[in-house]
């Protein structure tokens, strides 16, 4: 094969969501970067690959990139795979693309399986906007002030949890949100034991509290934008609006100021079909 690190997405749970591509891929190539060479091996083992491992996670030091990098000048092929899903996801791999590309090798990517995307699919929250945050910080006191930065945000937020932390973080969310702000609970996708729940942020923080288990596994957490108001469309942005409604459709009208200012595409329609100025006749 074409010499070249590749990044490759595998499972998030279910064994059977690898694409054929990435399977060969992860026989042909000389050698496999896993973030846990232990929790990888269980995958190559399931599907008869013995192609030799190197651990490279986020306390790795330079030697294992040394070492992918004097496979690449060689003439080789190097597979990048963390624990699950797709890599570079909330983890470090972008130094090891980075130092890659810096020496001049190509570097390709195998789509497939993310936590997050998944669960966003899931959700039935809006998807037009998204905004992926990973994991909050642990500390109660950075997690409250990170929060807060995002409490006015109208895009769906997307968050990594880890389970010992998931009551507290719901907590934190529904303090600095609203404990009425829709969020949803998206546990152990693709495994035997999937949750999938949406609810407030108060009803979910009820029912992790109810539920030891819902505070097991892996977590993705996605919360509501803000809705944004009638009152926070500023008097600028309505007439703005309405000069372009004189000229144009109001679904297009809506959409270009929804591009330019972030607020909701839905929200300026509405306002728009509420508030339009009547056109002139001719």
């Amino acid at each position: 094969m074409e010499s070249g690190l590749y990044v490759v997405a595998t499972p998030i749970g279910n064994l059977d969501d690898i694409s054929r591509r990435a399977l060969a891929t992860l026989a042909a190539v000389d050698l496999i970067a896993a973030e846990d060479t232990r929790h990888s091996q269980r995958l190559l083992q399931h599907y008869s690959i013995a192609t030799p491992l190197v651990a490279y996670h986020d306390h790795s030091d330079e030697r294992p990139v040394r070492r992918i990098l004097a496979v690449l000048a060689g003439g080789g092929s190097v597979a990048l795979v963390s624990d699950a899903g797709t890599p570079l996801v909330s983890d470090p791999g972008y130094r090891l693309v980075r130092a890659v590309q810096d020496e001049g090798h190509s570097v390709r990517p195998l789509p497939g399986a993310c936590a997050a995307i998944a669960a966003l699919s899931a959700s039935g929250l809006p998807t037009d906007r998204f905004l992926f945050e990973g994991f909050l910080p642990a500390r109660a006191g950075a997690r409250g002030n990170r929060l807060e930065q995002l409490a006015g945000e109208t895009a769906t937020l997307v968050f990594y949890e880890a389970p010992h932390r998931l009551g507290e973080s719901l907590a934190s969310m529904a303090r600095y949100f609203g404990g009425d702000r829709e969020a949803v609970l998206a546990r152990e996708v693709t495994k035997a034991f999937e949750t999938i729940r949406r609810d407030s942020l108060a009803g979910l923080l009820a029912f992790v509290d109810a539920d030891s288990n819902q505070s097991r596994g892996e977590i993705v957490l996605l919360v509501a934008g803000r809705r944004a108001t009638e009152q926070e469309i500023s008097r600028e942005l309505a007439d703005l609006l309405q000069r372009l409604a004189r000229e144009l459709p109001v679904k297009t009208a809506a959409a270009l100021v929804a591009e330019w200012s972030g607020v909701r595409k839905k929200l300026l329609y509405d306002y728009l079909v509420a508030h339009r100025e009547p056109q002139a006749p001719g």
